[in-house]
């Protein structure tokens, strides 16, 4: 449990400190948004495009491994649209980002950390395949969902048209793709941009988590307790058991690997399903309340997970 605690709290402590501040209207009303704002168009193109540019495409086509985590992502997605169909009816884009927030997975602050502290340098890849496969292929998905939400005065064709295009003009789709491309053609980013990259790369985790403690002030972490219980238990329960049984009972994978597929499935949510509720304006208290608990109560869920595994 201590060494889950000590990649939990600091980033809960994040959460925190942003709220503290805005609760006592440290840094102005509109500070939230503009943080986010630069979160969404500035520090995360930043780091999809020289963290996509640093990983080899071959090796991130391990199929055993996409199929495991994947799949855990897709069954918990469908699964987290037809409660919320039935139970808590919204428009499309709602919808959307109700499924994205029961599968986004913390990879980057939470999962790589304990990944390196469970296996050791063994993990890197694991932990990079599920960072990537969240930046291009969810956040696409989720994208794309939003879009034909509010498209859908178009009409016909066109709400497909219109909502692929919105996909493409999305800062966070192009620079992944703009890095998996690179990386593809062995093209390295000269020096002074990497650097450049990494400096703004590295706000991205801690200015998204400051933004959601911002967010929060003045609203209700309690409002749709419901809808949130069942999110938070889709994530941290419902994914891993569904990734379990496809890494351990489908597939036919190395030890090291089907355990990080489990570890990544069950980690809480990410701060940036926040960030794309935020850009947007739908579901952003839902998505936040979820990222906040989920991430509480991984201390004890992630202990328990890994003692299962056999790691302590």
């Amino acid at each position: 449990m201590d060494a889950v605690l000590n990649v939990v709290l600091p980033v809960f402590g994040i959460m925190l400190a942003g709220y503290a501040c805005g609760r006592f209207n440290v840094l102005g009303e509109s500070s939230g948004e503009a943080l986010n704002a630069f979160v969404y168009y500035v520090s995360l193109p930043a780091l999809f495009l020289v963290s996509m540019s640093r990983v080899e495409v071959s090796q991130i086509f391990n199929i055993p491994y996409l199929l495991a985590i994947g799949g855990g992502m897709l069954g918990t997605f469908g699964i987290a649209m037809l409660i919320a169909t039935y139970l808590f009816p919204n428009r499309l884009g709602a919808l959307g980002l109700n499924g994205l927030t029961a599968i986004f997975s913390n990879t980057g602050y939470m999962g790589i950390p304990i990944l390196l502290l469970a296996f050791g340098d063994r993990a890197t890849m694991p932990g990079v395949i599920a960072t990537v496969l969240n930046g291009t292929v969810v956040l696409a998905v989720a994208t794309v969902i939003i879009e034909i939400d509010l498209n859908q005065k178009s009409g016909g064709l066109a709400i497909l048209r219109n909502a692929f295009a919105g996909v493409f003009k999305s800062p966070l789709v192009v620079s992944a793709l703009a890095g998996l491309l690179l990386s593809a053609v062995e093209f390295p980013l000269p020096g002074a941009l990497a650097t450049f990259c990494d400096l703004l790369a590295a706000t991205a985790g801690p200015c998204a988590l400051f933004a959601m403690g911002l967010f929060m002030v003045g609203r209700s972490f309690t409002a749709g307790a419901g809808e949130i219980s069942i999110l938070v238990s889709l994530k941290l329960i419902l994914q891993p058991i569904i990734t379990a049984w496809l890494a351990y009972g489908v597939m036919d994978m190395e030890p090291v690997w089907a355990a990080s597929a489990v570890i990544m499935g069950a980690l809480p949510t990410g701060a940036l399903a926040f960030v794309l509720a935020q850009r947007y304006g739908i579901y952003t208290q839902r998505s936040t309340a979820a990222i906040m608990i989920s991430t509480l109560l991984s201390v004890v869920t992630l202990t328990v997970l890994l003692n299962i595994l056999g790691i302590s």
